[in-house]
């Protein structure tokens, strides 16, 4: 008859304890391990990612500001309009890699950013229609 050993005897004991968490583990769908639904996914995620995945088109009348957030994506279709920066600096411009400072005209079709929540945006020259992504606000 074969002997064990302390050290082999220890190695069953932490083999044994090892499934044992295993088989005791979360179950799915549990609150430590919690799924979601199609529905939840199909209300509240898809809606979520196309808004903040498309355009909206968003039209001004002359001397009417859009003040957008971070990450704001702004691009003018009609109309003349002028960036509204700040001491920190202007609206990216990621159609031609640039940076228009206070004042500047925006480009026509030119995909510009705000950068950063510090009042960065665009004012309506004239009438005008632009392309907007993200959140913002009007004056």
């Amino acid at each position: 008859m074969k002997k064990f050993t302390n050290r082999t005897l220890a190695g069953i004991l932490a083999l044994t304890f090892l499934v044992a968490i295993a088989v005791s583990a979360a179950e799915p769908g549990s609150s430590e391990d919690p799924l979601i639904s199609k529905s939840y996914v199909d209300s509240n995620i898809i809606p979520y990612v196309n808004q903040v995945s498309s355009f909206s088109v968003v039209n001004l009348k002359a001397d009417q500001m859009l003040i957008g957030s971070a990450g704001c994506e702004v691009i003018l279709r009609m109309g003349t309009a002028t960036v509204i920066a700040t001491e920190k600096g202007g609206l990216c411009d990621i159609t031609i890699g640039g940076d228009w400072p206070d004042g500047s005209p925006v480009p026509s079709n030119h995909n510009l950013i705000v950068p950063v929540s510090d009042g960065r945006g665009v004012k309506a020259v004239t009438d005008i229609i632009l392309m907007v992504k993200g959140t913002y606000t009007l004056y």
